[in-house]
């Protein structure tokens, strides 16, 4: 900079010195600047001008200013101020890239990303969502959700797993389903209506570490209200989901899967767990299902009526078949989830009430 500075200074009034020149040019013709710039020639463009003690611009302004010259002399300080900045701060992409840039030259701005925030906790919820043609619940429930669990500082990726065969609806085969398809990224799932919207912010959506929590509890789900019932919201870290083997896949129409996964619970000598004081009773939940315009499959077939109350002591993640359609990625009113639709497989020779009578 001691070798650029004193440079520049001469470069100023040689700059200084043309625009004179060409106010010259313009005013008394080409002819007689011509005769007076070989006349200018002979001698040293600094002699025309001697040092003010004011500076450099105090001294171009001191003389009669133009339109042109002040033009001029703003073109003059953008390019000076360019290349200031250009040695000051000598960072550019190709340095940034290979990290010889150090904060003292070029500070930027810190960017705090959630995973930096302790505030949300080691863990990430899985929010499976079992789903078939039910549309307006799934524009309502993943936005609302979304916020819901962002305002309680709940990490967490909503799976929708959309049935999109011709057999009848198979809830506990497609919680199997989006437990395997939720990715490695999280450690415990929700199995979750998509009818269900919780309103009270105390509810717990967090870890389940001690074992299986059921947030719809019966003393607070607004529609069933018996013991054994583990419907609605059941929160699972995944190391217990596998422990019970999922779910039976043999609940093909609407019902009793819940009721065959508390026995399951039970089996793998898991306590379950429900909230505790919540005094919102059945106003804790909304449910948005309206039975009028979506009635669900609840028609039993041949012998199903027998096999829906026996225990599936084999079947489950083990024995699970089936084929993903595609996956897509959306946002519903700034709420993102994933879309998997997937067909089921059905062995009409074991379970033949997987078809529409």
């Amino acid at each position: 900079r001691k070798v650029l500075l004193p440079n520049l200074c001469y470069w100023m009034r040689s700059f200084e010195f043309a625009l004179v020149r060409l106010e010259c040019f313009a005013r008394r013709g080409f002819q007689d600047l011509l005769r007076k710039m070989m006349h200018s020639f002979r001698r040293k463009p600094v002699l025309y001008y001697r040092e003010d003690s004011r500076g450099l611009l105090c001294g171009i302004l001191s003389r009669k200013c133009t339109i042109f010259k002040l033009f001029s002399l703003c073109l003059m300080i953008v390019f000076l101020s360019l290349l200031w900045l250009q040695l000051s701060c000598p960072g550019n992409t190709t340095v940034a890239k290979e990290k010889h840039l150090s904060q003292k030259d070029c500070p930027t701005e810190k960017v705090v990303l959630l995973e930096d925030d302790l505030s949300w906790g080691a863990h990430k919820l899985a929010v499976v969502v079992p789903f078939r043609e039910r549309f307006e619940e799934l524009q309502e429930f993943v936005p609302y959700i979304h916020s819901y669990l962002n305002r309680k500082k709940i990490s967490h990726r909503i799976v929708v797993i959309n049935q999109v065969d011709h057999y009848r609806f198979n809830r506990a085969s497609l919680i199997n389903i989006g437990f395997l398809e939720s990715g490695n990224d999280t450690d415990y799932v929700a199995m979750h209506d998509v009818d269900l919207l919780p309103l009270n912010e105390e509810l717990d959506y967090g870890f389940p570490e001690q074992g299986p929590f059921h947030v719809a509890s019966p003393e607070l789900h607004p529609l069933y209200h018996y013991k054994t019932y583990v419907g609605g919201i059941l929160l699972l870290t995944k190391h217990h989901f596998q422990l019970c083997n999922g779910m039976s896949n043999r609940f093909w129409g609407w019902g009793r899967e819940d009721d065959e996964f508390y026995r399951r619970i039970r089996t793998a000598e898991l306590q379950l767990y429900r909230p505790t004081g919540i005094k919102t009773g059945y106003d804790t939940f909304r449910h948005i299902h309206d039975p009028a315009w979506r009635k669900r499959d609840q028609k039993r077939v041949a012998s199903q009526k027998q096999e829906q109350f026996k225990v599936d002591k084999e079947g489950g993640l083990s024995n699970l078949r089936y084929t993903v359609q595609r996956r897509s990625e959306i946002i519903i009113d700034e709420a993102p989830c994933t879309v998997v639709n997937v067909l089921l497989e059905c062995d009409q020779a074991d379970t033949p009430w997987c078809l529409h009578s």
